[in-house]
């Protein structure tokens, strides 16, 4: 297997046009939410973005849904946590080349238990921020071959770089879905 700089890893990154026709029906429009086609600058432009969104909401509005039966903004945001994780993790398997098929999710069990109400705006944000860091840094070690390796999550085929692209797209959605319905209601 060939050794690959970091250097060239992300001139790969750089190069890669991610086929939308190789992303989960169910993903798509996530990743048309991000504009960049750099992988990595993608996560961080869009883990910047929420962080900058993040330290501006009220201490009052933690608790606020828009509507009954919405997630709370704190819950929200532990919601786009939990995601990440799981997507990461989905990243790993693969790009390990591990061939066992992985189960979906319930994120609406998950927004249940995820202490929300108990935890701080500024606590949860930090969590994203380390998080951020750490998935990118895991998307770093992949090699080329790595991030083209595909697996079966959720009964849909995807690749490694697929997955990249979902977490940075599920963090945008879920942003805006912020800026338009929690931060903008009276």
């Amino acid at each position: 297997m060939a050794a690959y700089t970091f250097i060239e890893v992300t001139k790969i990154f750089s190069f890669m046009l991610l086929n939308l026709d190789t992303i989960p029906s169910h993903y798509k429009n996530y990743v048309k939410l991000i504009e960049e086609p750099d992988l990595l600058q993608a996560m961080r432009i869009s883990g910047h973005r929420m962080q900058e969104l993040v330290h501006s909401i009220p201490v009052a509005k933690t608790d606020f849904a828009y509507a009954p039966g919405k997630w709370t903004v704190c819950e929200l945001l532990c919601h786009v946590v939990d995601a990440e994780r799981i997507f990461a993790y989905r990243a790993l398997r693969f790009a390990r080349n591990d061939k066992t098929e992985l189960p979906g999710f319930d994120e609406n069990l998950y927004a249940q238990h995820t202490n929300a109400a108990g935890r701080s705006l500024q606590k949860i944000a930090d969590e994203m921020a380390h998080l951020r860091t750490s998935t990118i840094d895991l998307f770093e070690s992949f090699s080329p071959e790595m991030l083209s390796r595909k697996g079966i999550a959720s009964g849909k085929e995807s690749s490694v770089t697929a997955i990249g692209f979902v977490i940075a797209g599920h963090e945008t959605h879920h942003r805006r879905i912020l800026q338009e319905r929690y931060l903008t209601a009276k």
